[in-house]
């Protein structure tokens, strides 16, 4: 099963210019096609070519497919970029292959990337959420201050964690202290952890200072374990 990218696919007919050019010039699809194509909000819909364009490729819905967000449960990956562009796309792939359901890029004190350029992360996540299957793109929020971050989450009644390798602040396992059936909050700090500041401003707003085990991990492996282990403790109920 091949599923395509449309949002304004039920107002349009029509599938955007590089998704056009994916069916008709990669896949080589004709009229009379059936395909798949999702809004990104949580429909899939079967269609058929009627015009194979590849820059506005024409098609007719036949099926509406509501796909139930039924997961009882959010996940909030909130992350300082890395250095390496790369290592963060690879993040954003594989998070949302694990059904993250939003990703917020955060600047932090000693942060290695204080620029982020959003738009290719948008697009690998475009390919992850098709190539997954998935009916629901993740939400990219912008580069956010920590302490902004902090502050807008001060309030939620979600679990709230933040990934933390000193040894100078006591902090509890990541799998023990995470409970299903809960939305789930998590920072990943840089290379150089969170500062002393930003460690005491968490925790005064209910943020849990946890590790993922015994080896230090790099910021886009903490951030695939944590969105894997939430899913992982959600299915063992």
């Amino acid at each position: 099963m091949i599923q395509f990218y449309a949002p304004e696919i039920e107002t349009t007919g029509m599938l955007p210019e590089g998704e056009s050019a994916h069916c008709c010039r990669v896949l080589r699809m004709r009229q009379g096609d059936e395909i798949y194509v999702t809004d990104g909000r949580g429909a899939r819909f079967l269609c058929r070519i009627n015009d194979p364009h590849p820059s506005h490729t024409e098609v007719s819905i036949i099926e509406k497919i509501e796909i139930p967000d039924d997961k009882g449960f959010s996940i909030n990956l909130a992350v300082a970029p890395t250095k390496n562009a790369d290592r963060m796309e690879w993040l954003a792939e594989k998070a949302v292959e694990l059904g993250v359901d939003c990703i917020t890029l955060l600047k932090c004190h000693r942060s290695e990337r204080k620029i982020m350029k959003s738009e290719r992360l948008r697009k690998v996540m475009v390919s992850a959420m098709k190539q997954s299957l998935g009916s629901r793109l993740p939400q990219l929020i912008e580069l956010t201050d920590f302490n902004d971050f902090i502050k807008s989450n001060a309030d939620s009644p979600n679990q709230k964690f933040f990934g933390y390798c000193s040894a100078d602040y006591p902090k509890k396992e990541f799998a023990k202290e995470c409970k299903p059936g809960n939305d789930v909050v998590v920072m990943i700090g840089p290379e150089g952890d969170f500062s002393e500041k930003e460690v005491e401003l968490a925790v005064e707003n209910g943020f849990m200072p946890v590790s993922f085990g015994e080896k230090r991990l790099r910021t886009e492996t903490a951030g695939v374990f944590a969105v894997a282990a939430v899913n992982v403790i959600n299915q063992i109920l």
